[in-house]
């Protein structure tokens, strides 16, 4: 009995057959192409505003790593080996290195970007970067991020590491939460933890300290804040009060600036705490108030 021919499978066969024959041809030529060009240039490309990296220092790597490489074979540069080193610096978060036909050396540099400037109970200093890894500071560039000081016992080794208490996690929680609002960005320039652990907010405007806690049901807490900024701020004044305290979810506390014999603490409670979103002034459920006695400031 004669079995039929798959012609189908004969022909994608023969496709394959075709496709690895240029691919081995096609790596032939290039590697004989490479013997031949020498490297006419190189490219170096770090986008971004910050400059913790400069071009003259990838120069230097490449140097020390490579010595001069304009006018050597393309074959004779280790092109790995250059991209291992660029990686290596604390500033780069990623590189890639590559070289085109016409001898141009490509080098591609993404820098860490910085959200919190932390100087611990030590006082050392140090970043935590958007990806939550510490990296050590620049004598060359101090960037425009939140700087955080207070009881903070993060160590930094100086090199890039990750975060291991949980107070540097919740900082870094709420660095990221504070630069991916524009209110907050705008409004809030330092963190600090108190001897109680507590993190507080020093804003730019107003006198007060704005006590947070913890970084647990952080949008909700910040909700509040902005629903007290809206109904009560307007009424009392920026500078009534010394703190504003939203570390429990559904309450904010305040403590007057100034207290007299006839003058009250006052504690607020949204409600209900889940209408209290990004509204304009004039929306959005009131807030009930009750006060609370207090002794005379001496």
């Amino acid at each position: 009995m004669i079995k039929r021919i798959n012609w189908k499978l004969l022909f994608k066969c023969f496709a394959w057959t075709v496709c690895l024959s240029g691919l081995v041809v096609l790596m032939g030529f290039v590697g004989v192409k490479k013997q031949t060009v020498t490297c006419t240039n190189v490219k170096i490309l770090i986008p971004g505003a910050d400059n913790f990296i400069e071009r003259e220092e990838i120069d230097a790597i490449l140097k020390q790593n490579q010595g001069t490489l304009i006018g050597r074979n393309l074959e004779q540069i280790n092109l790995e080996d250059i991209e291992k080193n660029i990686k290596s610096n604390p500033y780069i978060a990623f590189a890639k290195v590559y070289a085109d036909m016409d001898g141009v050396i490509h080098i591609e540099i993404q820098q860490r970007q910085p959200i919190l400037r932390v100087i611990n109970a030590s006082d050392q200093d140090f970043y935590i970067d958007k990806d939550g890894l510490k990296m050590p500071v620049s004598p060359n560039f101090t960037a425009n991020v939140l700087v955080a000081n207070g009881k903070i016992l993060e160590h930094f080794s100086g090199r890039v590491d990750t975060l291991i208490t949980k107070m540097a996690k919740d900082l870094y929680k709420t660095a990221l939460f504070i630069k991916r609002d524009t209110l907050w960005d705008a409004q809030i320039e330092q963190l600090f933890v108190d001897e109680q652990g507590d993190i507080e907010f020093i804003p730019r405007v107003g006198n007060q300290r704005i006590v947070l806690g913890v970084a647990d049901s952080l949008e909700l807490k910040m909700r509040n804040l902005l629903a007290f900024y809206k109904k009560a701020m307007p009424k009392v004044g920026w500078d009534t009060y010394k703190t504003i305290n939203i570390k429990y979810t559904n309450q904010v506390v305040c403590e007057k600036n100034k207290v007299d014999s006839s003058a009250n603490n006052l504690k607020i409670t949204p409600k209900p705490v889940d209408s209290l979103s990004h509204e304009e002034p004039g929306e959005g459920k009131e807030f009930e108030a009750t006060k609370t006695d207090t002794k005379k400031n001496n």
